[in-house]
């Protein structure tokens, strides 16, 4: 039994347009701002929006070449194509980000830095603040909204779910809300104290921050793009429900894939009831299918293979 090609994440590609244009702006803002004022961690800042900018950039190719509809020589679509795009999204985000940050980071700490206008700066940061928020909302209440539709709650939802444009877009949003405030606490004690290694320790830390979501989000992605089974209470869920269809004495082998953060693959060595004519077990087949898809709507493809439980054995 098969299923049909996977579907564009509609709700992930808004998301990743909205927080990459939140983005640009903020980019540009910090830079002047960090170029006025001459902070160490406001470059820092403009080198992080640089960064989940262009991860928004390869976030949308992501989606894009992801949901390709399958062919003869990709028959279950261009899921794994998608999650290599979303992890070069984390190596921007790794090499631009947090390289920059940390780099630049150590060089104020160690050489100083001339530090000017402060007012810009801490005008910068509380309107970024303001677009980064909004941005964040839109992605915490997508994935809250998916969340609830998988029956979780939202930090496991995050860790096992394969809509990882949605995760790092959360993720980034998250890093830039924490980043803007190191920022500023760099930024004022620089100002309180006149020593400007505070303003570098705070750089350091943005590049600490984006080191690690760059490094959960790649392992994620590669995770994905290896190969990946749905979570193990999905797999539980999915046994019960093939279980509880009369034909069916068992299931014998359960095999899953996530093919793509839209559509995932069932596979299973299914024993049959004897009594049963192979008209019914058709049906009975169809209508497993029928329910799976519809409890789990990321099931795109159910592979039922009738097999004795006893020749298993």
């Amino acid at each position: 039994m098969g299923g049909t090609g996977t579907a564009p994440a509609g709700g992930s590609v808004v998301t990743v347009l909205v927080a990459g244009g939140a983005n640009l702006a903020i980019a540009c803002a910090k830079a002047v701002a960090g170029a006025i004022s001459g902070s160490g961690a406001m470059l820092s800042e403009a080198a992080h929006s640089v960064a989940d900018t262009l991860t928004e950039v390869l976030l949308l190719m992501a989606l894009r070449r992801g949901s390709r509809k399958g062919d003869r020589r990709h028959p279950f679509g261009y899921g794994r194509e998608g999650y290599f795009w979303a992890f070069l999204a984390a190596l921007a985000t790794f090499v631009l980000g947090a390289g920059f940050s940390i780099t630049h980071g150590v060089h104020t700490v160690r050489d100083g830095e001339e530090l000017g206008s402060f007012g810009v700066s801490y005008l910068v940061i509380a309107a970024s603040l303001v677009l980064e928020g909004i941005s964040w909302v839109r992605a915490y209440r997508q994935a809250s909204s998916a969340a609830k539709r998988w029956r979780a709650n939202l930090f496991r939802f995050v860790r096992l779910s394969a809509d990882t444009p949605l995760k790092a877009v959360l993720f980034e949003d998250t890093a830039a809300l924490i980043g803007l405030l190191l920022a500023a606490g760099g930024l004022g004690l620089s100002q309180l104290t006149g020593n400007p290694m505070w303003d570098g320790l705070a750089s350091i830390l943005i590049g600490v921050l984006l080191l690690v979501v760059a490094i959960t989000l790649g392992r994620d992605n590669i995770s994905f793009l290896i190969g990946r089974s749905l979570p193990r209470e999905m797999e539980h869920a999915i046994a019960e429900e093939l279980e509880s269809i009369p034909e069916i004495r068992s299931v014998v082998l359960l095999y899953t894939s996530v093919l793509s953060p839209t559509a995932a693959m069932v596979a299973a060595k299914v024993d049959f009831a004897d009594c049963f004519t192979a008209a019914q077990i058709e049906a009975a087949a169809s209508e497993a299918e029928r329910r799976l898809r519809e409890a789990i709507p990321l099931i795109r493809y159910v592979f039922l293979d009738p097999t004795s439980a006893a020749r298993t054995r």
